[in-house]
């Protein structure tokens, strides 16, 4: 009678585990990942590079280092687009788009860079010095710009902004999805035969309006498509008014794909 009753009762627990496990566990493991900017300044630092430009290597290597910066998401988010007006000279980087050198273009129209160069750096929409003498990053307070939440679930991304002190006509939403611990045999061009690695890249971005409700900004929508996986993944989200690429408020982090 007693083995009897352990076996029922060691069945009757078994199926109890495996509906827990079948109802619950999914919900854990697919629980939205949440990134918030707090209401201060979250800066935004952007790398133009190129894997076919020979004085990008240093500014790359500088730019990983940003991964052991204790400022990274909390005040920094790094970004780093690959330009594609160096792909002629014999080596096409595979990261590199016409959309990233039509960005950099857009802000050498505007004020905030004086040309079109790699590697070129823009600290909160404006050109960026300081790699080429000290470079040391000092990130000045920056005035509050409302807060930035962001829920991530799956490749769905639902935006809040709540624009304390802001008044825009057409905000959008920047979304990036970021590629590090990248690694590229370059084969030709002025790189040719050295192993180039990366951190910070976008392999995917999109911008998408924002649409008011009350005092604050939202959006749904889905993650920018990806074509090169990377060993790790980040995002970076940030707010600009249409027309003008300067970065209002960002957040960003460490993403599972």
């Amino acid at each position: 009678m007693r083995n009897r009753w352990y076996y029922e009762n060691s069945l009757s627990l078994g199926v109890f585990l495996a509906v827990f496990l079948c109802i619950f566990l999914p919900a854990w493991s697919g629980a939205a990942e949440v990134f918030q900017s707090g209401g201060q300044r979250v800066q935004v630092l952007e790398l133009y590079t190129s894997e076919g430009c020979s004085s990008c290597p240093p500014a790359d290597r500088w730019f990983s280092t940003l991964k052991q910066d204790d400022r990274l998401w909390r005040q920094l988010v790094p970004i780093a687009f690959h330009v594609d007006y160096w792909n002629y000279i014999g080596w096409e980087d595979p990261f590199s788009s016409p959309a990233y050198s039509e960005r950099q273009r857009q802000y050498a129209r505007g004020t905030g860079l004086s040309t079109v160069y790699t590697p070129g750096f823009l600290l909160n929409g404006r050109e960026w010095s300081s790699f080429f003498g000290l470079r040391h990053l000092s990130l000045d307070p920056a005035p509050g710009a409302g807060s930035l939440t962001v829920s991530l679930d799956q490749q769905i991304l639902q935006a809040t902004w709540h624009a304390v002190g802001q008044s825009l006509t057409t905000p959008v939403l920047n979304i990036a999805v970021l590629g590090f611990d990248l690694v590229t045999r370059v084969e030709a061009g002025e790189n040719r035969g050295r192993h180039l690695k990366h951190d910070f890249v976008v392999l995917g971005h999109k911008i998408t309006p924002l649409s008011a409700r009350g005092d604050s900004y939202v959006v749904t929508t889905e993650l920018p498509p990806v074509s090169i996986r990377a060993p790790r993944h980040g995002i970076a989200v940030w707010i600009n008014n249409e027309g003008d690429l300067t970065p209002l408020q960002a957040t960003g982090g460490w993403i599972q794909q």
